[in-house]
């Protein structure tokens, strides 16, 4: 693999966390942080974030999203 071959990739890598983060702040600003099934435990200093509901949906959405793109 060519230095341009490894420069592309890092690249495309780059954009691809552009468009991820993008899509976080999207969600963020839409209260999908904090879905009915979090849990959050606050003990004196410590908080502990278990977000159960996003990752649900998450898996739900790219469950989908892979079935459409791979079905044959």
């Amino acid at each position: 693999m060519g230095l341009e071959a490894i420069g592309k990739l890092l690249i495309g890598a780059a954009v691809l966390l552009l468009i991820i983060g993008g899509l976080f702040l999207l969600l963020g600003r839409f209260g999908v942080g904090r879905l009915p099934g979090d849990l959050v435990l606050r003990r004196g200093n410590l908080t502990v974030y278990f977000p159960i509901g996003l990752m649900i949906l998450v898996s739900l959405v790219g469950t989908i999203l892979l079935n459409l793109i791979f079905r044959r």
